[in-house]
């Protein structure tokens, strides 16, 4: 108790001065880009310093994601050029939740506020500083929010709708349209610390911070360089892990389907008994395929989302590390 208040104290102090401020950039292999992205970034903390919402402590930390192409390279080149520009190498490509992790871990002693913000820069670095300056204000958690997905495909805007009204059916707590692109104050760095899960949704973790909070607006840009990493299948994924990361009501969902058949099943039972003794029944093959095919697949399904819950308390309980850390510039 006495050291999270110690700690909140030297939050409520960042808050007087200028904050020093970190922001992490994930990348994998990102060769392509880091020419053209830290330059950006930095030109945004020589910003932020002459406005005065940032201390000249203030860095860049690159994440390399285990990348298999000259990201590791270019970072300590950047460095080498300027030293607010920091990096740490994963030993194997973790993930970008992980990669987040690992790199909020690293900057949280060094400084008051960290900033995540994709390699890409589809997210706006322009309001890294409305940003800093909602942290100054006294929010701890500053989310980055697109206006508009009017840039999108049909099928990606329709699809993200629906995944985010999906999981706020099943009890999940999210912020519309917003991806990886936030601001966490010392408090918030230190809480999410706290949580020591293997199966991270960084996205469903915040809101469960319970912090002061508040929302960015801005308009996503085209990747100017470098492909998506981001498939059709991870995206998925990631939509499978979050919400079985954070609700079990999709086991509960099975159940109560469960039970509805079974209702089911007993007013099937009455007619086929009736329409028996009233010597009216006959033979058919098409509705009793179709039943089996239907109860077999709703079988299926119910494993698999079974599956999904007890394959995650395999990994769980294993307690392995999240990410190992090979090289760091600093």
């Amino acid at each position: 108790m006495t050291e999270r208040m110690a700690h909140n104290d030297t939050a409520a102090a960042g808050r007087e001065k200028r904050p020093a401020v970190a922001i992490v950039m994930p990348c994998y292999n990102e060769e392509a880009m880091l020419d053209i992205s830290v330059p950006v970034i930095l030109g945004i903390l020589d910003r932020l310093c002459a406005l005065g919402l940032a201390d000249s402590r203030s860095f860049l930390l690159c994440v390399d994601d285990g990348s298999s192409d000259a990201t590791w390279t270019i970072i300590a080149r950047h460095h080498e050029a300027d030293n607010r520009v920091k990096g740490i190498s994963l030993s194997h490509n973790r993930g970008q939740q992980n990669a987040m992790l690992a790199g909020l871990m690293t900057v949280r002693p060094l400084c008051d506020a960290a900033i995540t913000i994709d390699a890409d820069l589809q997210d706006s670095p322009d309001a890294l500083i409305e940003m800093v300056r909602r942290y100054c204000d006294g929010d701890d958690i500053v989310y980055g929010v697109r206006s508009s997905r009017q840039t999108d495909t049909w099928f990606k805007r329709t699809s993200a709708r629906a995944f985010y009204r999906l999981q706020r059916s099943l009890g999940l707590e999210t912020v519309y349209d917003h991806s990886e692109f936030r601001l966490m104050g010392r408090r918030a760095l230190d809480i999410l610390s706290e949580y020591g899960e293997s199966n991270l949704y960084l996205r469903g973790i915040m809101p469960n911070i319970g912090l002061r909070s508040s929302i960015v607006t801005y308009d996503r840009a085209a990747r100017a360089a470098g492909e998506t990493k981001y498939s059709v299948a991870k995206l998925i994924a990631t939509s499978i892990d979050g919400i079985t990361s954070f609700t079990a009501r999709p086991m509960r969902l099975i159940f109560l389907v469960g039970l509805a058949l079974l209702l089911i099943d007993v007013a099937v039972s009455v007619w086929v008994l009736v329409s028996r003794f009233c010597g009216t029944a006959i033979s058919g093959w098409s509705s009793l395929m179709l039943s089996v095919w239907f109860l077999g697949s709703l079988i299926l399904i119910a494993l698999g989302i079974i599956g999904e819950y007890i394959g995650k308390i395999f990994v769980e309980v294993k307690r392995r590390p999240r990410y190992s850390v090979s090289d760091s510039i600093f």
